[in-house]
């Protein structure tokens, strides 16, 4: 990188997209490292660190959304009916949020599904 900026040329990003990182020494493929690590695609081991990362990754954008609407959990909590505790375990990953399927009792979806919905539409 020639530049003395934080950023790339048009050149050097064309350059680096045209560059097979995979035929580098000391570089693999993202594909290559989770099939070694967690296991290959397909296999109960990577499916289980997927369900994990999505709960980790939704629980990040529940709480950057609280965060921006400037509203506590306990808020977001009785907005949507549920308890403040389930709205810090989301925003920790420690528990899935089944996006359209998670219904009350009257068998209507929770509102936090349309709360969140939202936060990946918008």
């Amino acid at each position: 990188m020639t530049t003395t900026s934080n950023r790339l040329t048009a050149e050097e990003v064309k350059k680096l997209r045209q560059t097979d990182f995979a035929k580098k020494p000391g570089f693999e493929t993202a594909e290559t490292m989770l099939a070694r690590e967690v296991g290959e695609t397909g296999s109960p081991e990577r499916a289980e660190f997927n369900a994990k990362a999505l709960a980790w990754y939704y629980g990040e954008v529940l709480r950057d959304r609280r965060k921006a609407l400037g509203i506590t959990q306990k808020e977001l909590a009785e907005r949507v009916g549920r308890d403040r505790s389930y709205i810090s375990r989301l925003e920790k990953g420690e528990t899935d949020l089944q996006l359209g399927v998670e219904q009350n009792s009257k068998g209507t979806p929770h509102k936090l599904n349309f709360f969140c919905y939202k936060i990946t539409i918008h």
